[in-house]
């Protein structure tokens, strides 16, 4: 039931295009994710309001104001590949396991990690190899009773549903970009990102932790484009989403989605 919160590594992005660019494609996104249910556990983490399940090493802040609500879960190392999976969806169901399990399913956004515990051998959910989601309260308790603690899951990867466009937040200095990307529908979690200056052609930009991504390119004072690579490998383009006044620690929408 731990939570892991990820300091800024400030980093530097390259500056090459993106080899093998992916056109943008109409679909939904849902292609390339596997239908297939999985076995796993689930827990909980935080009280029942959701208090100590906000931030973590997906990058989010306010989860409610960003749209996710209290529907998230903090995932083991196996689930979480390094930041990778942040954004992606699941459809979880407590299963064989009579006396605790509730009828239904829950669907979920991935917006944390559960780090591993290597000074226990018993009751360490998150360790390698095992696949685990440490939930809300509030999400458990609409698939187990609270007296469980543990149960066992099936869960799948499910297209992401949200409301409105994907949002663009800013952050860093002016010569040190970051961009988080969040409300990202479609299959949900970003293998690559790219970014456009009103002065420049499309530059690569590198993941830095979580789902922030960054770029070394001074790019203050020209307007702003983003390239987004879903991990079904469904692009969308971004046009002229910032305006050339932009600052730092603000949100742009997007205005469409996957």
């Amino acid at each position: 039931m731990a939570i892991w919160f990820v300091p800024i590594s400030y980093g530097h992005g390259a500056e090459a295009p993106m080899v093998g660019d992916v056109a943008n494609s109409p679909g939904s996104g849902t292609n390339g994710l596997d239908p297939t249910w999985y076995d796993a556990r689930a827990t909980f983490y935080g009280d029942i309001h959701g208090g100590g399940t906000q931030q973590g090493a997906c990058g989010y802040g306010d989860l409610n104001k960003q749209g996710y609500g209290l529907a998230t879960a903090a995932l083991s190392q196996a689930l979480f590949n390094d930041g990778y999976t942040c954004g992606a969806c699941f459809e979880i169901m407590c299963t064989n396991d009579p006396k605790w399990c509730l009828p239904g399913s829950i669907k979920i956004t991935a917006t944390n990690f559960c780090p591993a515990n290597y000074t226990k051998t018993t009751g360490v959910w998150c360790n390698p190899p095992q696949k685990h989601f440490d939930l809300s309260l509030p999400i458990f308790l609409k698939i187990a009773q609270y007296e469980a603690g543990v149960v066992p899951v099936k869960y799948r990867r499910i297209p992401c549903a949200k409301t409105g466009g994907v949002k663009f937040e800013t952050k860093g200095n002016p010569n040190f970009l970051m961009i988080l990307p969040y409300n990202v529908g479609g299959a949900g979690d970003i293998k690559a990102m790219q970014i456009k200056g009103s002065g420049t052609g499309w530059i690569t930009m590198k993941k830095n932790w979580g789902q922030n991504w960054v770029t070394d390119v001074v790019l203050t004072g020209q307007g702003l484009s983003f390239r987004v690579v879903m991990s079904d490998g469904i692009s969308k383009d971004f046009i002229n989403v910032v305006q050339k006044n932009w600052g730092f620690d603000q949100t742009f929408d997007g205005k469409i989605n996957f």
